[in-house]
């Protein structure tokens, strides 16, 4: 039998550590309500954004801009894997992580000439430790991102593109769908062909053009207000990928201190069944003794 002691005092360790736990459970669920928010307010603003491609593409207008348009042949390509910058989230960066090495190769092995960059320490030590070099590692992202950092990168990107630097930027993140489910996945960002035929966009569309076709006149002009609206929906789509990631890393860190903290409580009652069965033990054999050393003395 355990030493009673012994027992006792690992008992005290773990309550402490289940009230670390159940804090960091608190701070995480306060956290997450306000990325929350953030990311609602973002998902309504970058819907609106993609209506208004989607209106200008639906117009018949002869208008192009370079973002929108699919190139022949990719020689260079980039991707930006979204992370954390903290542990303690369960299995966030290891799903992103397993999500980007299959991708990370095969274009590799398509293209060859692939650079990777990463947000958060855990993705940068996990991709040094898969053996990925990063180029740009971007370490100043906690639970709120900040537009006007993520501008600066996109801004970045789209110098890049236009320049014919790089043909092709994926972003590997984990997208958040419920409290429940939360999935990394894989979006290509540039080019923005694909949001003139945005799929949520037209269901979102359907009640306004159900039946119509609808005309309209562009002032000053489709490619003065297509100069101004591509650029920012790929600005807002980056900020809302940073976003889902935050909010993400949020519910899987809020999931596992949630767990640590229902485990810890199982061990302290497994614990101190184990310690009462000690401690009456060690009672029993004290009193053995005294009635030992009664019977010796009457003897």
């Amino acid at each position: 039998m355990a030493n009673a002691r012994a027992l006792d005092k690992r008992r005290k360790s773990i309550r402490n550590i289940r009230k670390i736990t159940r804090t960091m459970e608190l701070i995480a669920t306060a956290r997450y309500k306000k990325a929350m928010d953030r990311a609602a307010a973002a998902t309504a603003y970058t819907d609106q954004i993609t209506k208004i491609v989607k209106r200008l593409a639906d117009a018949g207008t002869d208008v192009q801009h370079p973002l929108l348009e699919q190139r022949d042949q990719i020689n260079s390509s980039r991707v930006l894997v979204l992370a954390s910058n903290r542990g303690l989230c369960g299995g966030y960066n290891a799903s992103v992580l397993r999500t980007a090495m299959p991708h990370i190769r095969s274009l590799n092995d398509e293209i060859g000439n692939v650079t990777v960059d990463a947000s958060g320490k855990r993705g940068v030590n996990g991709l040094k430790f898969r053996g990925v070099d990063t180029d740009k590692r971007f370490l100043q992202f906690e639970d709120q991102p900040a537009y006007n950092e993520v501008e600066k990168i996109a801004e970045d990107y789209l110098a890049q593109y236009i320049t014919g630097k790089i043909d092709r930027l994926d972003v590997i993140y984990t997208k958040f769908i419920s409290t429940s489910k939360q999935v990394a996945m894989i979006e290509t960002l540039l080019p923005l062909g694909s949001i003139a035929n945005d799929t949520s966009a037209d269901e979102s569309n359907a009640g306004l053009s159900a039946g119509t076709n609808s005309q309209y006149e562009f002032l000053p002009s489709a490619e003065s207000i297509l100069e101004e609206v591509v650029p920012t929906s790929f600005k807002v789509k980056l900020f809302k990928c940073f976003l889902d990631a935050a909010v993400s890393e949020q519910v899987a860190r809020m999931i596992a201190m949630k767990g640590a903290t229902e485990s810890a409580g199982d061990m302290i009652k497994q614990l101190s069944m184990t310690y009462n069965r000690a401690r009456q033990s060690q009672i029993t054999g004290e009193i053995m003794e005294i009635i030992g050393g009664v019977e010796a003395l009457e003897g």
